[in-house]
């Protein structure tokens, strides 16, 4: 019965994996974080999607790197700005990924993969 009891994280772990709900949750942040950062939520949607595809769990932690600095107003006012802070990430894949996930959404030429 122990033996049992130690292995359930594991089979719930596996589980959650194969039915693809730590994607969609790992997805679901890192969305609500562009969003919070001035993302509209059509292009966050679609970019999340892609960034989580893309991206290691590190990378996307990297993220939290965007949060404003002292002087920064609470949400960035535009794509350059955002990119100011997305340079603070100092992962250049994390900038790449980014930037033509905002570009390849905000024109379309991708959509949501929801």
């Amino acid at each position: 019965m122990t033996r049992a009891l130690l292995a359930l994280p594991t089979v719930l772990g596996a589980a959650l994996v194969l039915t693809g709900c730590i994607d969609r949750v790992v997805e679901s942040r890192v969305e609500s974080a562009l969003v919070k950062n001035g993302v509209s939520q059509s292009n966050a949607e679609c970019m999340a999607g892609r960034m989580v595809d893309r991206l290691t769990i590190e990378q996307l932690r990297k993220l939290e790197g965007l949060a404003p600095q002292a002087g920064e107003s609470k949400r960035p006012s535009g794509v350059r700005d955002l990119l100011r802070r997305l340079e603070r990430v100092g992962d250049t894949e994390v900038l790449a990924v980014t930037g033509s996930s905002a570009a390849l959404c905000a024109t379309g030429l991708v959509g949501s993969s929801r």
